[in-house]
């Protein structure tokens, strides 16, 4: 996969998250813990802003060519999974790992409080990993490719 398609994918994804928060915004009356929502509506549009920003940033980004494929997947994980743990916490009430954005409300059945846990858990790690190769790749000097300043 080339760079510009790679670029032209993560503002794709950027966008449709976008719009899957936007989405989010309008169910929060509906959700057992509206609270919970906001968290998803918001996660998504910051995680979209995220995706977008990368695309543009992309051809900066100098990585071997795995390293980039991983971070493109740790961003798209990260993103969407932040999103939707977030949501699944608003339709179950499930607040342990959330309880701030919860505000004291009902907790979902064990089983969900898992489920959410361990999606938030999951892409908080992916979030830092794919951070660090961002940073790694975004260095001064790190290729032989960079252009003079």
């Amino acid at each position: 996969m080339g760079s510009r398609d790679t670029r032209e994918r993560l503002i794709w994804h950027g966008m449709f998250l976008f719009f899957l928060g936007l989405l989010t915004g309008l169910t929060l009356p509906a959700l057992q813990v509206a609270r919970l929502g906001l968290s998803a509506h918001v996660s998504a549009l910051m995680g979209a802003f995220f995706l977008m920003i990368l695309g543009l940033i992309w051809t900066h980004v100098r990585l071997a060519p795995r390293a980039r494929s991983v971070t493109f997947g740790l961003a798209l994980y990260a993103s969407y999974v932040n999103w939707g743990a977030n949501l699944l916490g608003g339709i179950f009430g499930g607040s342990k790992m959330l309880p701030i954005a919860a505000g004291g409300q009902a907790a979902g059945a064990a089983w969900q409080e898992t489920l959410v846990s361990i999606g938030l858990v999951s892409c908080a790690l992916a979030i830092l990993a794919c951070s660090l190769f961002l940073l790694w790749g975004l260095r001064r000097g790190g290729s032989q490719q960079e252009e003079p300043a």
